[in-house]
């Protein structure tokens, strides 16, 4: 175990930074963009570039480019749901995404705003959803990206930081003891089981404004219709 993950980290610090930045921005992008996002494992390609990182300017370097490659993909979403979003909700993709994400998303966005926008970064499908789906809202790029970018700015601090601090354990201290290797693997099975349960958190807190969201638009529309009559 400890020589497969020496052979690991030394592998990943083997590739030149530029190209491990740009990988892990380029996967992270397509994570984010409608389609893509739900076969790309881009936190864990962002996690594993982590781990190649030498110093703090080299981890800066890391986390430009996977913010910048965040916003490059939820910026594609935005402008794609502007252009082409109809057409893409009723395309074979859009049926394979599911109308139940659609009806969410709108009800999301339609209630929560910017809000909806930072919390669906956090969120399984939904990250790649909503962005189209404020394209096709009344929401401006402005206030689009706003939120974005605080939201991807946290997503990515957590999760390039992640990957550099198991790296350093494990060379600080875990790679000398004799089952270092095993202790390593748990301790990172536990990072993410942690990771998972605050996104649990977060989806159960989005599906309650969600919900909210959705009664809300139902009393409105029967208040307008009652006003009608």
């Amino acid at each position: 175990m400890d020589v497969f993950l020496a052979l690991l980290i030394n592998s990943v610090h083997s590739v030149n930074w530029l190209l491990r930045d740009a990988v892990a921005a380029f996967a992270i992008a397509c994570e984010t963009t409608i389609g893509v996002g739900l076969v790309v494992p881009g936190e864990t390609m962002v996690v594993v570039a982590a781990t190649g990182v030498k110093s703090l300017p080299d981890y800066l370097g890391l986390y430009a480019f996977v913010l910048l490659g965040s916003l490059a993909g939820e910026s594609l979403g935005f402008w794609l749901g502007r252009a082409f979003g109809a057409r893409i909700r009723g395309s074979a993709l859009g049926r394979r995404i599911g109308e139940k994400n659609w009806v969410i998303a709108d009800a999301f966005v339609e209630s929560r705003g910017g809000l909806a926008v930072a919390l669906s970064r956090f969120l399984p499908v939904l990250h790649s959803v909503v962005p189209v789906t404020v394209g096709m809202s009344r929401l401006t790029y402005r206030v689009f990206i706003r939120w974005t970018m605080a939201a991807c700015a946290i997503w990515a601090l957590a999760y390039t930081a992640v990957g550099w601090v198991l790296h350093s354990t494990y060379e600080l201290w875990l790679g000398r003891l004799k089952f270092g290797g095993l202790i390593f693997v748990g301790v990172v099975v536990l990072v993410f089981v942690a990771i998972s349960l605050v996104k649990k958190r977060v989806e159960r807190a989005a599906e309650s404004m969600i919900v909210a969201g959705e009664t809300e638009v139902a009393i409105s529309e029967t208040e307008s219709q009652e006003g009608l009559q």
